[in-house]
């Protein structure tokens, strides 16, 4: 029996949405100069406010209100959405955070633009900080 082509069809578009979602990322090499950088920035009270409204204007929609990757968005991604609450996101050092945050890649976006000042951007890393289990 010859398989018709709606059968076809089908038969790709269920292949395809199962590769989608094995896709596998590459580790992420951030390069030593940033590798080494430490936050110059303080975590006051005040900073920490402002850093948490750069959060939910520019990052909850993916990470969600916990920084688990579990936002709106994030079904939405072709990659997985980073989980901010485990040992290993918060075993990278606070430069490697500011590049991911500045530079991004993939479905991350760059955030050099949208959040201009650097040190809002090292806020951001303070912030992401609060979000362990």
């Amino acid at each position: 029996m010859k398989p018709n082509t709606f059968t076809l069809i089908l038969l790709s578009g269920v292949l395809l949405t199962a590769f989608s979602f094995t896709t596998i990322q590459e580790p992420w090499e951030v390069p030593a100069k940033y590798k080494k950088m430490e936050n110059p920035t303080k975590a006051s009270k005040d900073d920490m406010d402002v850093a948490k409204q750069l959060y939910d204007k520019h990052c909850k929609s993916c990470h969600g209100k916990a920084g688990l990757g579990d936002g709106p968005k994030a079904k939405e991604l072709d990659t997985k959405c980073g989980d901010f609450s485990t040992a290993t996101f918060q075993a990278q050092a606070d430069g490697d955070l500011f590049y991911k945050t500045t530079f991004g890649r993939d479905d991350m976006p760059a955030f050099d633009k949208k959040i201009a000042d650097e040190n809002d951007r090292w806020l951001l890393v303070h912030y992401m900080r609060t979000l362990k289990k």
